[in-house]
Formats: C-alpha cells, structure tokens, sequence
C-alpha cells in the first residue's frame, strides 16, 4: 500500500494513515503540488492519491497514476479531478462532502455583516487621526435584509439557517431541488427564478459548481441587474463572476460590497485591477479552511481511504 498526499492534511489524519498502513507507506508532502514532474513520479505506483483543489488529476498526472484506486479530495468541489476519466481507469473519487459546510457559510454570513455595516473598514482612517464617524454612520443592519442562494445544496441549505437565526429573509435559486425537497420549508427559504433573485436580494452568495451553464454566469449585465447598494459573496468556484466586471461595479458605487475567495486564476496574480478597490475583500480560497474544518474533511477522507481499501471478504 502506498498513499500520495500533495496538499495540507491535518497531522492527526496522517498519522492515522500510518498507523494503519505504516509510516513507510505514506508519502506526504504538502509542497509537493508545486513540484509537477516529482509529483507525476511520485504518483507511478501509489494506491491512493490525495489532494485538495490545487493539484490537477487530470491529462498528463492522471495518466502517471498507473495504480492508484482511489482519489481523496481534500474538500468538496471537484473541477480540478477529471472524475470521468477516473472513474472510468476504474478509480473511485471521494470528497468530503459535508465536512466543511459550517466553515463557509459562517464566512458569508461574517462578510455580508462587514461589508453592509462598513464601519469595520475604518481601521488605517481611526489610527491615523482620522474620525470618519459621519460618513459611516449609514451602514445597514443585518435583520431584515434579504439573503439571495444561487445552489440550495447543502452548504447553500446551512448558509440560509444561519441568516434565519439572524433575522434575514431568505430566497433561493436551484432548478437541480424539486419544489417538494423539504429542505425549502426546513430552512424557511422562498423558492424564485434567477432574475428574481437578483434584483430583490440584498445579499447574493453563489454556491454553484463550474459547468458551462455558471462560466461567467455574473457578468456585467447580471451584476447590473443587482440591487444598488447589494453585496455579492463567491466561495464557489472562480470564473463564475467576471472580475473585471465587479470591480467597474464596485468603483462605480453601483454594488455595496464584494467578498471573492475564489479566481479564474489561483494563486491569483499581481494585478493593479484590484488595486484600491472599494468595499472588496479579497481572500485566498480558504471559505472552507479553518481549524476546525480541516480536522474534520482530513479525519473523512482518511477514514474513507481506510474504508475504501479494505479488501474484500
């Protein structure tokens, strides 16, 4: 048995692994995803490969797996592993679907209450000597706006409890849950089409998969067609909102606020586009990752290889 690890994995994961398989049999190396040509060799006899959402299992990496039965990912989203082609190399993929729900939708929820509120952006301004006390006197609260989904899966379904809780109306956007899922009236969320959404949500947080149909799916005229002063939150996947297009937006005053964790490109690039860029945080793919989360997805996926590699009886 060999297991490949690329990416960070919580250290108490690891070591189940070794314990179960031995220390000689896990190779885990969280640079290693940087290092393209090691990786492939390394790859060329393991059983298990596990990654987060850098490491590419696709063209020429997948074709070095020459042994490997299972696929862990690290995470949920799955755009960086052909799964097909896995899939059909006879490869079982598994995510850990679930296991950082909680951590995203707290991110939403925290970002939208920052950027509508506003006043916590006033630190360098405070320090300086500054008293901008009347220009931020007009944030809004968050009981009584209106939370916009677009995807009511599970993290989507989490999110919109949490903004009960909080006082928020919430509406969502799914064509994939028929109106009869319960989840629609355990969550207390009002199913509407996507134009409607919109245009009425104060809040609009994406939680859609990259597929033909979400590339590029807030351009400029969907962004246009949001409601002045509305704030937009993606933690799905980058090339669903036009960057270029939310940054015009967000300079022109037309939006309230942005909160992107994911790019087209990642590590994003130096780049004088976002540079100085009005009520924009920008974050670097970890919506999902803390502390907590990360016990939990590496503490699945471990179990899941050990599962998914018993032999059979």
């Amino acid at each position: 048995m060999r297991i490949v690890i690329s990416e960070f994995m919580d250290e108490r994961a690891v070591d189940r692994l070794r314990d179960m398989y031995g220390a000689g049999a896990i190779r885990y190396e969280p640079s290693l995803v940087d290092r393209a040509e090691e990786l492939a060799v390394a790859v060329a006899d393991c059983d298990v490969l596990i990654v987060r959402n850098r490491t590419q299992v696709r063209g020429t990496l997948l074709d070095a797996c020459k042994c490997a039965k299972v696929i862990g990912r690290l995470g949920v989203g799955l755009d960086n592993i052909d799964v097909a082609a896995c899939e059909a190399r006879g490869m079982k993929v598994i995510p850990a679907t679930g296991a950082n729900a909680l951590a995203v939708a707290e991110y939403v929820i925290a970002t939208a209450m920052l950027l509508r509120r506003a006043s916590y952006l006033s630190t360098a301004d405070v320090a300086s000597g500054k008293w901008p006390r009347n220009q931020l006197s007009a944030g809004r609260e968050t009981a009584g706006a209106t939370l916009g989904l677009i995807g009511f899966g599970s993290i989507g379904q989490l999110t919109g409890q949490l903004a009960h809780r909080l006082g928020m109306a919430v509406i969502a956007y799914d064509p994939a849950l028929p109106d009869s899922h319960p989840a629609w009236m355990d969550v207390g969320a009002i199913r509407v089409d996507l134009d409607a959404l919109i245009s009425t949500a104060d809040v609009v947080s994406l939680h859609v998969p990259l597929v033909d149909a979400t590339r590029n799916l807030f351009d400029a005229t969907r962004i246009n067609q949001m409601k002045p002063g509305a704030v937009l939150i993606n933690t799905s996947r980058g090339g669903i909102v036009d960057e270029a297009a939310l940054v015009a937006a967000l300079r022109s005053g037309r939006l309230g606020g942005a909160a992107i964790d994911v790019f087209t490109l990642e590590p994003l690039p130096a780049s004088a586009m976002f540079a100085d860029c009005p009520n924009l945080i920008l974050t670097p793919h970890i919506a999902g990752v803390t502390a907590e989360a990360n016990v939990r997805v590496s503490s699945m996926i471990a179990e899941a290889v050990i599962n998914a590699m018993r032999p059979e009886r």
